[in-house]
């Protein structure tokens, strides 16, 4: 008659025994029972649950330090596209310089050789004016001395030279050179002409010697 009474109590238990393992605060008693961890931790985090009486989390990353060192990278970004727009432009200006030089170099090559031949058109005018007046000059020869003359200064002129004749004009010292005074002139106006002068593309290379008038 024992056994059954001992089956039967132990049939009586195993109900009660499933019944603790579905109920996890029967198998944790530590465990609060008005809300779990994660709602718990969530509340902290929320604004509306939490008004600063509850301390959240702690963090370990310093904001302050990460903004420092995003300005410092922004700083050596802008520096670094100064430095490459400084080098660009000091790169373009060589370059600008050197065709300059290159161009002056080509459009002035010839000043030295010119400025020989310069003497040879001075004969030739010398020459033109004796012939012109000597009554007893034979007209080929004056015509032929004129001939060369022309096609002389004709050579000149496709190298860039141009003759400066400024009778009559403002004196100009950059192009006229101041020799002597002529009283028959208005002040500031080139007068008498002694000498021509000429430019290679521009550039004076024999100034006119003239007489100004004061």
């Amino acid at each position: 008659m024992s056994q059954p009474n001992n089956a039967q109590n132990a049939h009586t238990q195993a109900p009660n025994h499933q019944h603790d393992t579905q109920n996890p605060q029967a198998q944790h008693p530590n465990v609060e029972q008005n809300g779990t961890v994660l709602e718990e931790t969530l509340d902290e985090f929320n604004p509306a649950e939490n008004d600063g009486a509850e301390a959240t989390i702690d963090s370990e990353i310093d904001i302050q330090a990460f903004k420092d060192r995003i300005a410092q990278l922004e700083k050596d970004v802008d520096t670094a596209k100064r430095g490459q727009a400084q080098a660009t432009a000091d790169a373009y200006n060589a370059q600008k310089r050197m065709e300059q030089e290159t161009e002056k170099a080509k459009k002035f090559a010839l000043q030295k050789f010119v400025k020989e031949l310069l003497d040879v058109v001075d004969n030739l005018e010398r020459a033109i004016i004796s012939v012109h007046n000597d009554p007893d000059a034979d007209d080929a020869i004056m015509d032929g001395v004129k001939l060369t003359h022309k096609s002389f200064l004709t050579a000149l002129n496709k190298q860039g030279v141009e003759v400066v004749d400024p009778q009559g004009e403002k004196f100009n010292p950059e192009y006229h050179e101041a020799v002597g005074i002529d009283p028959n002139t208005e002040a500031d106006m080139v007068g008498e002409v002694l000498q021509k002068g000429y430019t290679l593309n521009g550039r004076s290379i024999r100034p006119a010697m003239v007489k100004v008038g004061q």
